[in-house]
């Protein structure tokens, strides 16, 4: 006789999840199948890390986080229904309230059932934060071996690149079907360009490429403005490295000394193969190495500089 085991689903699990100011059993955290950002997509959305830091648990970058979800409505027209202090807190009391040591946290922001099509004047904005334990998203290994991945034949639209300033729900449909395709032919990842053929970036990461020691990164026209890569551009110049932002053809990453894609579900991957070109001595090169050493340590709190960066639970 033999047993089958289920998966956990998302939705079935232990704990609380922070529902327009009210702490929910997870179970229980519903919406109705009518709800218009179910619908339409237009919503907005971080994904946040809290860590074992030195001192105890600590989100990283907590408040910036929260900053570009404002900006992120702001760019949809989302009228806020809390303030930052408040959602800043519901991110603390998400990790607190579930005994998280470590977290991955998703607060979202989105329009509700109050009506339906494109002229639904009278939705109201509600917002959620849920916290759970995420491991390495690419893999635990990946972090030392680092990924394969291939150019995409999705295309990042940046007709209009102020939307993709905004870490918007709808946005990632794209980002689905690249990383779709990508797996299905046996990539890790998917790497998206823009409409005149320039590196954009992966399916939810940022990317940095690395030739004589000067870090290289695309601008901010068809990819979203990455905390992490901020932190990564923050560190690398601190450590003495140059930090250019540029346009960047996906040949020039073939011949590349390092590529590395950044996001705070990716943290800080190697990529050691794009479009079977081997990157480098093809396994996690020595800069990307120390700035990877350089993030974790920063992340849980082994670094005396950037303390601003942590906001204990």
């Amino acid at each position: 006789m033999t047993t089958q085991t289920t998966a956990q689903t998302m939705a079935d699990r232990d704990g609380v999840i922070w529902l327009d100011g009210e702490l929910v059993e997870w179970r229980e955290a519903k919406i109705h199948v009518l709800t218009h950002t179910f619908h339409y997509g237009m919503g907005v959305f971080e994904g946040v890390r809290a860590y074992h830091a030195e001192k105890g648990t600590a989100i990283f970058r907590l408040q910036d986080h929260t900053a570009r979800l404002f900006k992120s409505a702001e760019i949809m027209g989302m009228p806020m229904p809390y303030d930052a202090d408040t959602l800043n807190e519901a991110q603390r009391l998400a990790v607190r309230k579930n005994n998280l040591d470590s977290a991955y946290l998703r607060p979202m922001c989105f329009y509700g059932s109050e009506g339906m099509g494109l002229r639904a004047d009278n939705l109201k904005v509600h917002a959620m934060v849920a916290a759970w334990e995420w491991g390495a998203y690419l893999g635990k290994e990946n972090l030392e071996n680092g990924i394969r991945i291939r150019k995409s034949t999705y295309m990042k639209n940046d007709s209009h690149p102020s939307m993709y300033l905004a870490k918007a729900n709808g946005n990632y449909i794209t980002s689905m079907l690249a990383l779709s395709e990508a797996l299905q032919k046996g990539y890790d990842e998917a790497l998206l360009l823009d409409s005149k053929g320039n590196v954009a970036e992966g399916s939810g990461e940022n990317i940095f490429m690395i030739k004589d020691g000067v870090l290289y990164t695309p601008t901010l026209v068809a990819s979203l403005d990455g905390i992490t890569r901020d932190t990564i551009m923050t560190l690398a110049r601190e450590a003495g490295h140059d930090v250019v932002e540029t346009t960047i053809k996906p040949e020039e990453l073939y011949g590349a000394d390092e590529v590395f894609f950044t996001g705070s579900a990716a943290e800080v991957t190697p990529i050691r193969e794009i479009d079977d070109h081997t990157i480098g001595n093809g396994s996690r090169g020595p800069i990307t190495e120390k700035l990877q050493t350089m993030y974790f340590d920063a992340v849980h709190g082994r670094l005396d500089s950037h303390p601003e960066w942590l906001t204990y639970v």
